[in-house]
């Protein structure tokens, strides 16, 4: 069972991923535009709002989603954990609080506000974009990890290792982080939904889009194109669907591949 979850994982997640990565590869030379939102005459996926081949923006619009959103998702943990970590299996109360407060401060603050703030100051690109969207998920999954860790730090067997006379780094890495290893994992997944969410709304507000405003973008497409949704539904439909592919097939592999190491 676990075996055909995480094939139905690759399998859902490789469409997305391959689009995003090979699409723009495979686009080719723009056509003359026609009339918007037709189907057929000779558009496979019909045209969008200003009479684009529907086709070929979906194959250039999601190497900036799919990229910017697992760069956020893998910065913000990178961040998050050794952060955690550290709150977690230190002794001192002012240190916890210098690392975790800053964060709480950081949580309290609406996630898309602070990215439009910060925008407005310093125009951010793709690369921008993925930096602002990790540092504000940084906090909760900090808090996240600081929650499990905090469960395993107060147990004897840290204790134990401790008057072993364990180097923190094994303790913290070898034993806490890897207790804590299924809980990051299944944040990770779930996380990465939100931040597809972050991602998208961001570039449908034009932060961290090309300034073209006939720019490819999967999330921009659903929005721009949803008032012709009953006359051509797949300029909607296509990009959605795979932005939904991507977050399931994550979240399937994640659980798959726990379910596996559970059963070790």
């Amino acid at each position: 069972m676990t075996h055909r979850r995480l094939a139905l994982g690759l399998g859902v997640i490789a469409v997305p991923l391959l689009l995003a990565l090979l699409g723009p590869f495979l686009a080719g030379e723009p056509g003359p535009r026609t009339t918007s939102f037709v189907l057929g005459d000779g558009h496979l996926l019909g045209t969008d709002f200003v009479g684009r081949d529907v086709l070929r923006q979906t194959l250039l619009g999601g190497r900036t989603v799919v990229v910017t959103a697992l760069a956020a998702t893998a910065l913000a943990h990178l961040v998050a954990v050794p952060v955690a970590l550290a709150g977690a299996l230190t002794r001192s109360r002012w240190l916890e609080d210098l690392l975790m407060r800053p964060l709480d401060v950081l949580l309290a603050v609406p996630s898309l506000l602070l990215i439009l703030l910060v925008a407005a100051v310093f125009a951010p690109g793709a690369v921008g974009l993925a930096l602002l969207v990790a540092l504000v998920n940084v906090p909760d999954a900090a808090r996240i990890v600081r929650a499990a860790a905090g469960e395993v730090a107060a147990r004897p067997a840290v204790e134990a290792l401790r008057m072993q006379g364990e180097s923190r780094w094994r303790i913290a890495v070898g034993y806490v982080g890897r207790s804590t290893l299924r809980i990051l994992a299944a944040d990770a997944g779930i996380r990465l939904t939100g931040v597809l969410y972050l991602v998208s709304t961001a570039a449908f507000l034009g932060v961290g889009v090309a300034s073209s405003p006939d720019a490819a973008d999967w999330a921009v497409m659903v929005d721009r194109n949803r008032t012709g949704l009953l006359v051509q539904p797949w300029a909607v439909v296509v990009p959605a669907l795979l932005i939904v592919a991507l977050t399931m097939g994550t979240n399937l592999l994640f659980d798959a591949a726990l379910e596996k190491r559970g059963r070790r």
